[in-house]
């Protein structure tokens, strides 16, 4: 770990409000397809797929690209890759404007999508800032700069109202642009990075930074992250839309519904680091995906009708979820959410904190693809079925793999830790010892299998 000798608590806070504030910005950026590509959808006539597939576009360059941003923010340090990172993205924001075909479409959403790579840039700053014992509380503030999701859902459409798809573009890029410029004038260089400066050490290599990445280990975080943050990203993305289409609702209400789910999945991101470092990250991967699994069920159940043979005649009824109800649960996923982003990144710098960069970007990268596929797969499923409610069907079957994954992983890091329960068979919560026979109780004795009476 590195020394911390020096830094202020005024430091600290510098470091984390200003990239708290910066991804925000990038977030809010890096999802702004999924308003303005509602109109984009209807200009060009763009079925569901090819509506995923524009959508998920950006997240797959903010996914590939937190590999190697990660490794480089390791070498140069935040305070020069992030400034970067947000300049060249707001270029491509801008150039966007002057698209009109769907191919080209595509390519322009690969640049802008450089501003969800702005997360493992974050994390490998703030991480350098703060102890061990105060990690998970950091980077789950900083983490709730997701956020920007809700600030698009709820701003964009209005802005796309008043100015045009084009007009919001512009306005998100000028912001951009703005923003770097202050970070860069603001923010200090991290310890590490001011360390190395002073004894003239160099940079560690890319080589020695990708090393743990041959660990098990680090592709089940991955995994978990593909559900919690990619799964989020896609909803996001997803869920204006499904209101639109599923309950007939404006465009400007269906931001402001999909901002209710995007809110908690950001700003709660602080509890769940609160709470992985008071009660241990595991403990909040079991409660995300228990209450996950139970919401995702319910989401999943289409509008359906019975008939049921009655004993005098047939009995009619039907089970469906109201928008407001759909609304409450998807607050409540979101919710969930939040608390298991933070706990997967409490991992990372506690396992491997020499390399939080490499580590934290192929986690971010493996669940950033999670945003990239799953609206593809929303909008594949949607054309396929015809059925609403097939993209939460697949995400319950998602959950249900990484919660079975976690539980085995974890029973046999159990196992290697604590040999003896390796023959304990029959108990599933084992005590100490067996609880002792009632006094003057006869007990038979086992001697190689038999039983036998004591001795008189």
């Amino acid at each position: 770990m590195h020394a911390l000798d020096g830094v202020t608590r005024s430091d600290q806070y510098r470091a984390l409000g200003l990239s708290t504030f910066a991804f925000t910005v990038c977030f809010a950026v890096w999802t702004i397809f999924s308003i303005i590509g509602v109109r984009i959808k209807g200009e060009l006539g763009l079925s569901d797929t090819e509506f995923g597939l524009l959508v998920a576009t950006p997240v797959l360059t903010g996914s590939v690209s937190r590999i190697f941003l990660g490794v480089w923010t390791e070498q140069f340090g935040g305070r020069i890759m992030f400034p970067l990172q947000m300049l060249v993205t707001a270029v491509a924001v801008w150039l966007l404007t002057s698209v009109h075909t769907f191919e080209i479409f595509l390519l322009a959403a690969l640049g802008l999508g450089l501003a969800g790579g702005s997360f493992i840039v974050g994390v490998a700053y703030v991480s350098q800032w703060f102890e061990k014992e105060h990690q998970g509380t950091a980077l789950g503030i900083f983490g709730a700069g997701n956020v920007g999701a809700a600030v698009t859902n709820f701003a964009a459409p209005f802005l796309v109202v008043a100015l045009g798809w084009e007009g919001t573009a512009r306005v998100y890029a000028i912001v951009l642009a703005a923003t770097a410029v202050l970070f860069f004038l603001l923010s200090k260089d991290d310890p590490a990075q001011s360390a190395r400066k002073k004894t003239g050490a160099k940079a560690v290599t890319a080589a020695e930074q990708l090393a743990p990445l041959k660990n098990i280990q680090v592709w089940r975080f991955a995994t978990y992250y593909f559900f919690v943050f990619g799964g989020f990203v896609a909803l996001a993305s997803f869920l204006p839309r499904y209101y639109v289409g599923a309950y007939n609702l404006e465009l400007t209400t269906a931001g402001v519904f999909a901002g209710l789910y995007s809110l908690p999945g950001s700003v709660f991101r602080a509890l769940g680091g609160w709470m992985s470092d008071k009660w241990g990250a595991r403990f909040v991967m079991y409660l995300t995906f228990i209450v996950s699994l139970a919401v995702l069920f319910i989401l999943s159940y289409p509008q359906t009708s019975y008939t049921v043979s009655g004993i005098n005649s047939p009995i009619n009824f039907q089970f469906g979820i109201s928008v407001s109800v759909f609304v409450a649960l998807t607050v409540v996923l979101g919710f969930m959410m939040s608390l298991g982003k933070a706990a997967v990144y409490k991992h990372i710098p506690v396992y491997y904190p020499h390399h939080v960069g490499a580590v934290g970007g192929l986690v971010g990268m493996i669940g950033g693809l999670g945003g990239f596929f799953l609206p593809i797969a929303f909008g594949i499923l949607l054309d396929v079925t015809g059925v609403w409610t097939a993209p939460f069907m697949l995400m319950f079957l998602l959950v249900a793999v990484s919660s079975v994954w976690m539980h085995v992983a974890i029973r046999r890091m159990e196992k290697r830790r604590h040999p003896a329960l390796e023959q304990e068979l029959y108990l599933s919560d084992t005590p100490d010892q067996p609880l002792g026979a009632p006094e003057g109780m006869t007990v038979p004795l086992r001697v190689q299998g038999k039983e036998q009476q004591p001795a008189e």
